[in-house]
């Protein structure tokens, strides 16, 4: 049996136990009580037994540190990857040591910095061993030690701030002075894990919950819980258990597919912690529980790889970032040394001159372990035409590796109630030669809003939220009707997908107009090497009034007696208007945009064809328009 047939056995085995372990407790605060569980045999009993009892063991252990020492000597990306971290981890200490100052009600910005010094700074005392490396980290686990606390009122704080120590005390392996690790310890029980159960007995929400909080902060505790074990067991035990028993409900939204609900960039979040989770798990008890094998998990590689469009910007939905960084993907990278895909690995991107990276993921130190990890089964590829389920359903079509086009096309579903969603189903963005022609309005920093007092996290149809042009629909390339937002709980899903030279999918916007409209189907199709087609096909209400379509861009616009033409970057994109050659396009701009918190888009407009009702002769209206490039 070759290695890549017994990593899918394994898998299998792994899954098919998540549902036969009789040690799994079903906790009434499960969201999905009937789906997929973890492994959870977890007890006293069962970790003063099987938690190895050496340091390292957390991300490292003894065979993992040998086998990274031995690619340090021989593997051009390990070598040059240690020359980054080293880099980031000389500057350091030239930086004064963390206090405990708050933006907002975060302390998140204090935590991230002390989680990537720990990375930086651990993984080069790991390889060299050099005292003044040592006495850095031992300065600043003293320091975040010492702080009042970590801010359990906003508990990623806690749980990135916990994981940090804890693998500073791991990757010392016990040669920081003891009362370091005295400290230490006291404060991931008392400003790390306690505070994780209120008196009250219930258990914080996030325990519990089905986003990135989860993730995040389980994660955290898991690592707070294996550096205390043996200084106090009951704690770890009961704490680890209800981390495996809680995990699922954000796995969930995985689920069928690998889409990520929240976006790229928080997949980036969410999905890294549980990485280095499924990374601790394995190295501190042999298993990861079947955490990594959960479904819908491993496939989310292929849906982070299919969201970076040529032009180096995320299919930018939700709450994401607008453009990917320079560094490689190090947590794409665990899901190419996890299933031996070649396309998961960004060996260009991790071989570019140290001068020209950035500064480094916070999870980097981790990541060069899971680099060295990767043996390559596959040369991989990714589909050129893929869909993906779930409460945040997408689709892409592109042109592929080769394409001289640059063909980029990424659409969605979903509805504005899923976390950090938006009012935006039937929405798309769309690229071409290099240029984003078609964009979306994207995020905006949640501090600068929620100083001013705006409440930006309600998902009511009446939440302010909805009254920002990033979160609503007249911000996104979709419909609307009667002027009016779209219904925020209504579901609009991937209805038919068709794979192959023209593929297509077709999404029904039904549900989120309510009774504006009888139904609502949008059809996208990849008609041509260099051209989408976008039709719409309505059925008015009595409520109808007028439908518009719209599309965002911040191209340049020139209106034409049968559509638009579109131009930037000494490129040009045609707008065909196939359907209502009796209706113009008009241009609104929204530079500045409409309200004072909105985000400020250089050029941004919106494209639109008003529709009226009157128009509409029969009980069916198809709305045909056609982007075509050169």
């Amino acid at each position: 049996m070759n290695a890549k047939t017994q990593r899918a056995v394994s898998r299998l085995l792994i899954f098919l136990l998540s549902f036969a372990s009789a040690t799994v407790t079903v906790n009434a605060q499960t969201d999905n009580g009937d789906g997929p569980k973890l492994q959870n045999p977890i007890n006293v009993a069962y970790v003063k037994k099987n938690l190895r009892k050496a340091q390292p063991r957390l991300v490292f252990n003894r065979d993992i540190e040998k086998r990274l020492r031995q690619q340090l000597k021989t593997d051009s990306v390990i070598q040059n990857m240690y020359k980054a971290i080293q880099r980031d981890a000389a500057a350091i200490p030239s930086e004064p040591l963390l206090e405990r100052k708050k933006i907002g009600r975060r302390l998140l910005s204090v935590s991230r910095e002390m989680l990537r010094r720990v990375n930086m700074l651990g993984m080069v005392y790991r390889i060299e061993k050099d005292p003044a490396v040592l006495q850095r980290i031992n300065d600043e686990v003293l320091a975040v030690c010492r702080f009042s606390d970590w801010n359990p009122s906003h508990y990623l704080d806690v749980g990135e701030m916990a994981l940090a120590v804890a693998l500073a005390l791991d990757w010392t392996a016990g040669d920081l002075p003891k009362t370091t690790i005295e400290e230490a310890e006291k404060a991931l029980i008392e400003k790390g894990i306690k505070p994780s159960w209120p008196a009250n007995g219930e258990n914080p929400w996030w325990a519990y919950g089905n986003n990135n909080w989860n993730q995040v902060c389980n994660g955290g505790m898991i690592a707070a819980s294996i550096a205390i074990a043996e200084r106090d067991p009951e704690l770890a035990a009961k704490t680890l258990h209800r981390a495996l028993d809680g995990l699922p409900n954000a796995l969930h939204e995985y689920m069928p597919s690998g889409v990520y609900p929240e976006g790229s960039t928080y997949w980036d979040y969410g999905t890294g912690f549980s990485v280095i989770t499924i990374a601790m798990l394995e190295s501190a008890f042999g298993t990861d529980f079947g955490y990594g094998d959960f479904p819908g998990f491993l496939e989310s590689a292929t849906f982070r790889v299919l969201t970076k469009a040529p032009s180096g910007m995320y299919y930018n939905f939700a709450d994401c970032g607008d453009r990917r960084g320079q560094n490689g993907d190090i947590v794409l990278a665990w899901f190419a040394k996890r299933t031996g895909n070649a396309a998961y690995f960004e060996q260009d991107r991790f071989l570019q001159p140290v001068d020209d990276m950035g500064r480094l993921s916070r999870l980097g130190g981790a990541g060069l372990v899971w680099l060295a990890q990767f043996e390559k089964e596959a040369a991989g590829s990714t589909p050129t035409a893929w869909q993906g389920g779930g409460s945040n359903p997408v689709v892409f079509f592109t042109g592929g590796a080769d394409d001289p086009h640059q063909y980029y096309f990424g659409g969605k579903g979903g509805r504005g109630t899923v976390n950090h969603g938006n009012m935006d189903g039937g929405s798309f963005v769309f690229e071409l030669n290099g240029v984003r022609w078609v964009i979306d309005p994207g995020n905006q920093s949640y501090e600068a809003l929620e100083k001013t007092g705006f409440e930006l996290w309600g998902k009511s149809q009446n939440s302010q939220r909805w009254t920002l042009l990033t979160k609503n629909n007249f911000g996104h390339s979709t419909l609307t009707v009667n002027g009016q937002m779209h219904r925020v709980d209504g579901m609009a899903a991937v209805t038919d997908f068709k794979d192959g030279a023209a593929p297509e999918a077709t999404i029904d916007l039904s549900a989120a107009f309510g009774d504006l409209l009888g139904s609502a189907q949008r059809r996208f199709v990849k008609d041509g090497t260099t051209s989408l087609l976008i039709e719409d096909k309505i059925s008015p209400s009595e409520k109808t009034e007028e439908v518009t379509w719209q599309l965002m861009t911040t191209a340049d616009v020139v209106i034409q007696p049968d559509g638009a033409l579109l131009t930037k970057d000494g490129k040009s994109l045609r707008i065909e208007n196939l359907s209502h050659p009796g209706l113009r396009f008009s241009v609104v701009s929204l530079d500045p945009a409409p309200l004072a918190l909105d985000r400020q888009i250089k050029g941004l407009k919106r494209i639109e064809l008003r529709i009226p009702r009157w128009t509409m002769k029969h009980a069916s209206e198809t709305i045909r328009i056609r982007l075509v490039g050169e």
